[in-house]
């Protein structure tokens, strides 16, 4: 006797479920893309509690959403967009996007202190990835409101720092793992994108496609 099987056909309830919970995701021509070059004191997201100063307070674009995060403490480039994939690459530390900061840190590095950087130090939740660091000079950028405390009798050093995943206040606790507080710190650029030519507090929507 033959048998003939008969599979399982969804509901049209359900597929009608599934097509309400289905985001699509935009286009390539409708992506966008915003170059926020965030101020200090300033969260990284568009509500708080708190009343504390969000992303709304500065940015007046709808259903874009931030792509990885800047400490409040923290100044310069956050990425912004409205495609949730193009939001996890750049975000997703797999990806290994480089991400490049001016720091500056209490004290003067040695070319050792700054080669533990560059080989990867042990933090609590792991050996870093080698980063590349170097001393710059103090760049041109706007006051920050509170300036930072500096101690007369001790000199501070900018240095140039790229790390390649998005660990927790990463670069901080990197700087002070070898000794050298981080006193003031600026993401100058995420992958291709930078803070170039965009003022402290202000945006620009960028062309993708």
């Amino acid at each position: 006797m033959t048998v003939t099987r008969i599979k399982n056909k969804p509901s049209s309830v359900n597929r009608q479920k599934a097509h309400k919970t289905k985001k699509p995701r935009p286009a390539a021509k409708d992506r966008i893309v915003v170059l926020f070059n965030k101020p200090f004191d300033v969260l990284s997201q568009f509500t708080d509690d708190n009343n504390r100063k969000t992303l709304q307070d500065y940015i007046h674009i709808k259903n874009v959403y931030a792509a990885g995060r800047l400490d409040r403490d923290s100044e310069g480039l956050l990425l912004l967009t409205n495609d949730g994939k193009f939001q996890h690459q750049l975000a997703d530390p797999k990806q290994k996007t480089d991400k490049t900061y001016w720091v500056q840190v209490e004290g003067v590095p040695s070319e050792s202190n700054l080669e533990q950087l560059r080989l990867g130090v042990t933090l609590k939740d792991g050996l870093t990835l080698p980063a590349k660091v170097s001393v710059m000079n103090e760049p041109t950028v706007w006051e920050r409101i509170p300036p930072i405390r500096e101690r007369a009798n001790i000199a501070t050093t900018w240095l140039s720092i790229t790390i390649y995943e998005g660990r927790n206040r990463q670069v901080r606790r990197m700087t002070a793992h070898i000794g050298f507080p981080t006193l003031r710190l600026i993401r100058y650029s995420i992958g291709k994108w930078s803070i170039d030519n965009i003022k402290n507090g202000e945006y620009r929507k960028v062309n993708t496609h």
